[in-house]
């Protein structure tokens, strides 16, 4: 018995160090100012101004933004209102919905689950989703009736297309093609947000039978392939979607605040969509979509695409572990090894331009570099359907993100001169 417990012993004093050693490496994000990090106090004080500025002139309603560098937050401020007909201020612990910012969590689960030799990205989605079956183009379209004919694809579908929009699935309600936009609704799809009683289960199995815009592989096209993963996820876990993402990546990245639909005490922290009507913020109506799905409804359908919503905090958290090469205060999620796979060039030259796409992220490469203000080779970013954005420079240690909560026509020049006055600030 005593050698037991001395074997015991041993054993958690070699985790306890192991796990030291990753956290002293990369600690969670704490508060530093400026100069500790290398970064010009003045310059950042231009940035403050300049959204204070937007907001004074009614460009936006409100806004937060956060900036860090080598694991360190220097700057987390919030501006304006959250619902300007409430009178709610807005606070930096504010709740967003990240819409399109969540496709960078599903896909890292997906390369989680990956990891565990549980599939190849590139064997075929029909052998996890089978109503997938044999890909099917459209081949006319009767804009009569919206009947419409098929032929066989050559290639089908694989999980590394769904992760790259190169599957040819389309976008439903925000698709650039009317025709897929009428079949999609025809066949009751689920795009984005919902308050409806459905599960992601429901909605991929009808996907799964309509037809595709292009051959799978050969061109990129913003597709629902993320919602798809979502639920391939609970197939090949046998986890609910949105408990797999909160046991594996929120839970050990201590994002407390990052939830497909919020619990009640965060409730009167979610920020309003809002847009300018006769010169004035109000809520945003009811459309195809109820703006408050975070926290009403049904509350059954776990959007991989679209569906998450959280704090600028708790994305940083989330940015931090990328930075970090797949690790953050001795909790690992990734290997290195498979960070620098989801950063590299998937796609070729079907994107020729400052920008590569990865699994997770648009990628600025050599040409939006030299280009100026994207940040430098390797910079991953992305953004959100309700006016967010997100980038992290591996090279500088820096992460930019800026929140705010905005529908239809908006005169917004926060995003491109954040990120643009923000890498000018760099002092060392």
């Amino acid at each position: 018995m005593k050698y037991f417990f001395t074997l015991l012993s041993l054993l958690f004093a070699f985790i306890t160090v192991a796990q030291t050693a990753s956290a002293l490496k990369s600690p969670v994000l704490l508060e530093a100012s400026p100069q500790e990090v290398g970064m010009s106090t003045e310059r950042l004080a231009k940035i403050d101004a300049m959204i204070a500025s937007e907001v004074d002139h009614g460009n936006i309603p409100g806004a937060v933004a956060l900036i860090a560098r080598n694991g360190k937050i220097i700057f987390h401020k919030a501006y304006g209102m959250a619902n300007n007909e409430a009178k709610i201020e807005m606070d930096k612990d504010a709740v967003f919905r990240i819409a399109s910012q969540t496709k960078a969590i599903t896909s890292t689960a997906v390369m989680m689950l990956w990891e565990e030799g549980r599939f190849q990205l590139d064997d075929k989605i029909s052998k996890y989703i089978p109503e997938f079956g044999e890909a099917q183009l459209l081949d006319t379209y009767n804009e009569a009736d919206g009947t419409y004919t098929t032929k066989p694809a050559e290639n089908q579908v694989t999980i590394r297309d769904l992760l790259t929009h190169t599957s040819g699935i389309g976008y439903g309600v925000i698709d650039g093609d009317e025709q897929f936009k009428k079949i999609y609704a025809k066949a009751g799809i689920t795009d984005l947000f919902t308050t409806e009683k459905i599960t992601i289960a429901e909605s991929v199995k009808k996907l799964a039978k309509l037809p595709l815009h292009h051959e799978p592989g050969e061109a990129f096209t913003y597709s629902e392939g993320l919602d798809v993963l979502g639920y391939f996820i609970e197939v090949i876990s046998g986890v609910p979607f949105d408990e797999f993402l909160k046991t594996r990546i929120f839970e050990p990245l201590n994002m407390k605040d990052t939830w497909f639909y919020q619990p009640k005490e965060n409730h009167n922290r979610l920020v309003a969509v809002q847009k300018k009507e006769n010169n004035k913020w109000i809520k945003y109506p009811i459309t195809f979509y109820d703006t408050d799905y975070p926290i009403k409804g049904a509350k059954t359908f776990f959007s991989g695409g679209a569906g998450l919503s959280s704090t600028a905090k708790d994305y940083a958290t989330f940015l931090q572990m990328y930075l970090n090469e797949g690790e953050l205060n001795g909790v690992r999620l990734l290997s290195r090894t498979t960070v620098r796979s989801i950063l590299g060039n998937q796609i070729g030259a079907i994107w020729d331009g400052p920008k590569h796409n990865g699994l997770a992220f648009s990628v600025v490469n050599e040409k939006g570099e030299i280009s100026g203000g994207l940040g430098s080779e390797g910079t991953f970013e992305w953004g959100g359907y309700f006016n967010t954005q997100y980038f992290a420079d591996p090279k500088e240690k820096i992460i930019g993100i800026i929140m705010k909560q905005t529908q239809g026509p908006v005169d917004d020049n926060t995003s491109w001169k954040f990120k643009q006055m923000l890498f000018s600030s760099i002092d060392d």
